[in-house]
């Protein structure tokens, strides 16, 4: 063998052992475990919304609620939503000079299923939807007979008929007290019985106002205002979440609702709520271009969450903020198709990504949305397999993040040598349960590294397009290397 025949083989083999380990330094986690960053007070949680699939007839009931309870998440948002009157709305029909026409029948049941498999954990209650015979229409609102028939035409009118507020205001002080007190005196002097006397710590005041009903900063400030010291009354120790937008591209919304001068003495905006939904850039966009957009999008909405917060530091530094709808949005001809398996584990992955960036901000609580949706009912939005009733990655990713991340965890300074591999985000922090590294792999790649070989007997679960919609495994790690399939979120626990 000639000289130039050896040195062509000798760079042949230093080939393939880079393209085996990825370079000759190989890229490895470096966690300085002394140099504290952040120290997390966010809390992971999600919502449940009132539809037939929740319902107690529903196939689907008992698997819905067992994945809730097992889950064991603080600040629970439960809403009962406009689409369905008979399930959201207690007094559909207004009063008449003898008789009044409350009717709990269906917002006791699941009010009841819910209550129970939250047991021990703070809720957010939210009865968004207002009778729609308060408010000023062209003619009468009418709602199916049949309550699991949607009426998307219910929410109607953009002023109440009573521009005092106090008609919607003793709605709601009367709802509360159904639920709090065993029961309410309606407005004809008659005493309904509730047996109720449930713990109720926050209630959110409606729901989407900037989309509901199309309601100004200064009158949802006024509406809140009055609602707020009528609910009081029935319980003054519950706490008071305002606003609710669907988007959060009003300034003004934010720098007047929170503004302690624009509302009536004795009632401050104890907490503010807003959403964010990833969604398609365009119609025909597929699962490959999700990742795109989706990611996209969110560090758009996270500069928002930097405004507003400047905002609610500057003029209410003592009123806390709940994110409490976030989730992706396919269009209409993307949600019409069966939905891609791995679009859970996207959805997922950029839910884990911003309850990371959350934490970072100093955000109070991070909701994911919604604990079951299906076709005709937002199914893109599901944390459940609406068919057979199993939780699927996007609930996985939520149950992972609660059981290791939460308020009091020290996010420390995290990097890699040699090098980071493409499209990973990682973050070591020190919890509970001690030495935590949370990984989300936001490419269509496998991602591999190393950990320190001073980080030894460390374990790894990972939720991914292998582990489904199975409860995901923990693993040994046992050669020091990571491997995250496409779209996976991991946590990597070290001695």
């Amino acid at each position: 063998m000639n000289n130039r025949s050896f040195s062509f083989l000798m760079f042949y083999c230093a080939c393939c052992i880079t393209s085996i380990y990825g370079q000759q330094n190989p890229v490895t986690l470096d966690v300085s475990w002394d140099k504290v960053t952040h120290v997390s007070k966010t809390a992971s949680t999600l919502q449940l919304v009132e539809n037939p699939m929740v319902r107690p007839s529903s196939s689907i009931h008992k698997q819905t609620f067992a994945a809730l309870k097992d889950l064991g998440a603080d600040f629970v948002r439960y809403v009962p939503w406009f689409p369905y009157p008979k399930m959201a709305v207690a007094e559909l029909k207004p009063p008449t000079k003898d008789s009044t026409f409350w009717d709990f029948t269906y917002l006791d049941s699941t009010m009841a299923a819910f209550m129970e498999a939250t047991k021990g954990h703070s809720v957010v209650i939210n009865f968004s939807t207002t009778p729609a015979w308060m408010w000023k229409t062209n003619g009468t609102v009418g709602y199916p007979a049949d309550p699991y028939q949607t009426a998307w035409d219910y929410n109607q009118g953009t002023a109440l008929r009573d521009t005092t507020f106090q008609e919607v205001a003793g709605y709601y002080a009367r709802l509360l007290s159904w639920y709090t007190k065993g029961g309410f005196t309606d407005e004809r002097g008659k005493f309904h019985s509730s047996g109720h006397f449930y713990k109720i710590p926050y209630w959110e005041v409606l729901n989407e106002p900037d989309l509901e009903h199309n309601i100004s900063a200064e009158m949802y400030t006024r509406m809140y205002d009055v609602i707020v010291k009528a609910m009081k009354k029935v319980s003054p120790g519950t706490k008071f979440i305002g606003m609710s937008l669907a988007f959060a591209t009003q300034p003004h919304y934010f720098e007047y609702f929170l503004n302690a001068k624009n509302h009536l003495p004795g009632v401050a905006p104890e907490g503010i709520s807003y959403h964010f939904y990833g969604t398609p850039s365009w119609e025909d966009q597929d699962l490959s271009g999700y990742r795109y957009t989706f990611f996209e999008k969110t560090e758009a909405f996270l500069d928002r969450v930097r405004f507003i917060e400047s905002i609610r530091k500057r003029v209410a530094p003592n009123t806390f903020t709940t994110i409490n709808e976030i989730g992706t949005i396919l269009r209409s001809p993307q949600v019409n198709k069966p939905i891609d398996p791995q679009y859970w584990n996207v959805s997922g992955a950029m839910y884990a990504y911003i309850l990371l960036q959350l934490t970072k901000q100093g955000i109070d609580v991070a909701g994911e949305s919604q604990l079951v949706g299906y076709p005709s009912q937002f199914p893109d939005v599901s944390m459940m397999d609406w068919e057979n009733g199993k939780p699927n990655a996007r609930y996985w990713v939520l149950w992972l993040l609660h059981r290791h991340f939460g308020p009091g965890d020290k996010l420390v300074e995290t990097g890699f040598r040699n090098g980071r591999p493409g499209g990973l985000t990682a973050q070591a922090m020190i919890t509970k349960k001690g030495k935590e590294v949370l990984l989300i792999n936001q490419g269509p790649s496998a991602i591999e590294f190393l950990i320190p070989s001073s980080a030894k007997g460390g374990r790894i679960t990972a939720v991914d397009a292998a582990s489904g919609e199975a409860e995901p495994q923990t693993l040994p790690v046992t050669d020091g290397r990571i491997s995250l399939k496409p779209f996976a979120v991991a946590v990597l626990q070290l001695q």
